[in-house]
């Protein structure tokens, strides 16, 4: 008899916990403004003085290290530029030689070819059709050769001081899905969804901080949830050590 009430009071038990976490489940939304203003609150706190990890000293070199950085790394690049900008400090001295030339100066960042066609041919327009300067909005740096939204947002965020987009590099399209801030995996989309929740103030900040979560806490693989300052804000499937329900539909 007393072992068959503890049976019955152990499945009653399970029954309460399981609804329970469902009607948790069922009132979180990811995108509540005080969620967002809470995570945006501990990026500020844990990154409050960061900046673009490209070494550059001018528009013109931000914009080449950018190119250089499609599928490489920010550290990568980092060492390839000072030789780089050394040789051909501007977007004048650019201008004037082939892809060729560059080539073998830039082999290491992979894609070297498209790469160096691609800064070239925006010296050369830079040089041709803006009078020589890079220019301070989206529709005419993205005319540029090898000049995506991205690259566009790296250059008018960094250098102009302008945040008309967000900047989604792997980590901003990793870990904005590792918090829930989006579901689409287009970085397309998955701009448009953050800028819908982050108030544009922040879009410059809120690139530069995550970058900086990525490479600090929030890795790709075995990423270090247990010191991370957003780990009970974040219910990410793939968290190594967690506190709060994991969501199934809450990863990279």
């Amino acid at each position: 008899m007393a072992a068959a009430l503890l049976l019955f009071l152990a499945g009653d038990m399970a029954t309460i916990v399981k609804k329970t976490a469902e009607k948790r489940s069922a009132k979180f939304n990811p995108i509540a403004p005080e969620r967002v203003l809470n995570i945006l609150k501990i990026l500020e706190r844990t990154y409050p003085d960061v900046r673009c990890a490209l070494h550059h000293e001018s528009a013109w070199q931000l914009l080449v290290a950018t190119i250089l950085s499609a599928q490489c790394t920010d550290v990568r690049v980092n060492i390839v530029t000072p030789a780089l900008f050394k040789k051909y400090p501007t977007q004048a001295s650019m201008a004037k030689i082939e892809p060729k030339a560059l080539e073998p100066m830039v082999v290491s960042t992979g894609f070297f070819r498209n790469k160096a066609k691609s800064i070239v041919g925006a010296a050369r327009k830079v040089m041709d059709e803006f009078g020589g300067q890079v220019p301070e909005s989206m529709d005419e740096l993205l005319t540029l050769p090898g000049v995506a939204r991205k690259t566009a947002n790296v250059v008018l965020g960094s250098w102009f001081g302008q945040g008309v987009g967000i900047v989604v590099d792997t980590h901003v399209h990793r870990i904005s899905r590792r918090l829930e801030l989006t579901t689409s995996d287009d970085p397309k989309n998955i701009e448009q969804d953050l800028m819908k929740v982050i108030p544009q103030p922040k879009w410059i900040d809120y690139s530069h901080q995550i970058i900086h979560h990525g490479r600090s806490l929030c890795m790709a693989r075995s990423p270090k949830c247990v010191e991370c300052p957003l780990e009970t804000l974040c219910h990410a499937a793939d968290k190594t050590w967690s506190t709060v329900p994991q969501h199934k539909g809450a990863k990279k």
